[in-house]
């Protein structure tokens, strides 16, 4: 391994830490861009709850609501304007990973010149942004662990291309994560986050470089709690015990901790998005669909690795260690996980046929792609392997 890792987000994590909300930012800036998806926060009381702390500590707030499930450019655009005219010096995020995303992007287009979309990856002469105004992140759902990282992805709704970017201006300053203000999450959202969170630690585990045993046992680590404790977050969202451990799983499956070292891609992120910008179906549900398909496809040149997946998540015995048949039944033990949970894990289930498979492959190795055209992973994949990866899942 040859790495370097940096993670300055400062994480207030436990229930009831939202009351400190205004405290905390208000040591970043004077007047706050509140940002929020389509209303459920209003609804629950979280909003007014996280204004009352911004106005007791005496930071004014623009508020920037209406963020979609796959946040688009022009929503992005609106909200950086938005920071622009009402004079805001810091950010805050209050909602799931797609509010989080969509408020980084604004931070950093209040400086960029140009068209933001030119950040994301897949575009010619691509500018990462060097500044974004600071952002404290408030996670009201566990899935994308975007509250503690420098990454987001958003949808360009003119293309119906979905891409990322990742740079050191976008880590927030600091991710308030109370696991009370996921307690009103539906089973499904609750459950498409579960499978989010456990992906992130799959593409790591799958696809990274040989010799991280200790990375292997941090992802490990990440996907047996959650499958432990995810059930019972489903079963009753009131379950705050469950909602604690699977948050705090959520934060430390893409903070940086069990990728580190591993130099890996996210082959599944990748089609998944293409997939998300094209239906706009819910990011975890569509990893469901592709990831268990994807696995399968895999396991036929990296046998070993899922057979090692299969002894250690469900303690399945090896004959040897390229147990093929053992690789298989791991990846049917997962499937049966995620529909055990509520997830969806055919194309048909969320909507999605058999009419643009072409497009949906062409899309990702757009964004994505290795000096061949290929789809960066282990194994890299063409555009015909994803569609074929894609119709084994319809």
């Amino acid at each position: 391994m040859k790495f370097e890792f940096r993670n300055p987000t400062q994480l207030v994590f436990g229930a009831g830490t939202l009351s400190r909300l205004g405290e905390i930012v208000r040591t970043h800036g004077t007047k706050a861009l509140l940002v929020t998806g389509g209303g459920s926060v209003r609804r629950n009381g979280t909003l007014e709850r996280a204004t009352a702390s911004l106005k007791a500590a005496g930071v004014p707030v623009a508020k920037c609501s209406g963020v979609e499930p796959n946040p688009r450019l022009s929503t992005v655009m609106r909200g950086a304007e938005m920071a622009r005219s009402e004079k805001c010096d810091v950010v805050v995020a209050l909602g799931g990973g797609s509010t989080m995303d969509a408020a980084k992007i604004m931070a950093a287009a209040v400086f960029y010149e140009g068209d933001p979309w030119m950040m994301m990856a897949g575009q010619e002469n691509r500018r990462i942004p060097e500044k974004a105004l600071p952002v404290v992140t408030v996670p009201t759902l566990a899935a994308t662990g975007s509250e503690m990282n420098g990454g987001a992805v958003i949808t360009n709704e003119k293309t119906t291309v979905k891409s990322f970017v990742t740079a050191r201006c976008l880590y927030p300053r600091a991710a308030i994560v109370d696991p009370e203000l996921t307690v009103s999450v539906p089973p499904d959202q609750t459950a498409f986050g579960i499978c989010d969170l456990i992906t992130h630690v799959t593409e790591s585990y799958f696809n990274g470089v040989d010799g991280t045993p200790l990375q292997d046992r941090f992802a490990e680590g990440v996907i047996l709690t959650a499958m432990e404790w995810g059930p019972n977050a489903v079963a009753d969202g009131k379950d705050i015990e469950a909602r604690t451990q699977v948050q705090w799983a959520s934060v430390v499956a893409l903070n940086g901790w069990v990728q580190t070292g591993t130099a890996s891609p996210y082959p599944v992120h990748m089609i998944e998005h293409s997939l998300s910008a094209h239906h706009d179906i819910a990011h975890g549900a569509g990893l469901a669909v592709v990831s268990p398909a994807w696995m399968r496809f895999a396991a036929r040149t990296r046998t070993t690795r899922f057979a090692r997946f299969a002894e250690r998540i469900f303690r399945l015995p090896l004959k040897h260690p390229e147990d093929a048949k053992a690789a298989a039944e791991g990846i049917d033990r997962f499937e049966a996980f995620l529909r055990s949970i509520g997830c969806p894990t055919r194309l048909s289930e969320v909507g999605i046929g058999d009419a643009l498979l072409l497009r949906y492959a062409h899309d990702t190795v757009l964004v994505s792609h290795d000096a061949e055209g290929r789809l960066p992973g282990r194994p890299p994949m063409s555009e015909t392997d994803i569609v074929e990866v894609l119709r084994s899942a319809l």
